[in-house]
């Protein structure tokens, strides 16, 4: 079952410079969450935020029951284990099989028999569709196989937590849509909440239970799918309709 992430005036600045300026945010345990906004809107670092990538200047995460913001390293490497997290371009690692790419967390986090490492990288593998591939390098894989990959690797460690920064970003409509599907059917199978940051409109509205809309640093519409589309902030409905005009004003 997946675990509730709550957010509290969270806040990060870098070189005097806010990046999130004191964000409000309950995801519920199970739900599909998804973040949207302008690139370099601060929506990556709120990922890593939560993924515990990076420490926030301020303010506090919840991770079930446990207050992680202000935790030191080691105190972070059990709560590491709950949140699994899959990156924009996969980040698998190019001299590792697809197989070495999936045990890598568990070995990581201490895991020795090889028994059960083969049974669960073949377990995942599975469930993202990618039986037959354990001894192919990431280069031999497709753009969308690399994806998949990162997903079955993010699923080993059996997390409650799973974190997608822009899971479609490349991909063709197809395998897009594809994706869309995985997302949806492994919070369906395993119950885990998913927060999943995009950009692409229609991915989003296929896939979430709840829309958040961060600009400029700050959450400003948190919704249902119908809720975002219909909302009355001109910024939202800019952004949903993907139109040039309108009180977002984009430099360059």
């Amino acid at each position: 079952m997946g675990a509730r992430v709550r957010l509290r005036d969270l806040r990060y600045s870098v070189r005097g410079r806010d990046v999130l300026s004191g964000i409000d945010l309950d995801v519920e345990p199970g739900e599909i969450l998804a973040i949207m906004g302008l690139s370099g809107g601060g929506k990556t670092t709120l990922l890593k935020c939560m993924g515990t990538l990076v420490k926030p200047t301020g303010g506090e995460i919840e991770i079930g029951d446990v207050a992680v913001a202000r935790l030191s390293e080691t105190e972070l490497y059990p709560v590491r284990r709950r949140v699994g997290m899959v990156f924009q371009y996969a980040a698998l690692f190019d001299s590792l099989t697809v197989y070495e790419n999936v045990a890598f967390g568990l070995r990581h986090h201490g895991e020795r028999d090889e028994a059960k490492i083969r049974a669960v990288v073949e377990e995942t593998l599975s469930a993202v569709g990618m039986v037959g591939v354990e001894g192919l390098l990431p280069d031999e894989l497709s753009g969308g196989m690399r994806k998949r990959v990162g997903l079955a690797r993010a699923l080993a460690t059996r997390p409650e937590v799973l974190l997608y920064d822009e899971p479609t970003s490349g991909l063709d409509p197809v395998v897009s849509t594809l994706i869309d599907q995985l997302i949806v059917s492994v919070r369906d199978r395993l119950g885990v909440t998913s927060i999943v940051v995009s950009h692409t409109i229609p991915s989003i509205f296929a896939i979430a239970d709840r829309v958040a809309m961060l600009h400029e640093g700050r959450l400003i519409a948190v919704g249902t799918v119908d809720e975002i589309r219909n909302s009355d902030d001109g910024r939202v409905r800019q952004f949903v309709e993907g139109r040039a005009e309108g009180p977002i004003q984009v430099v360059g």
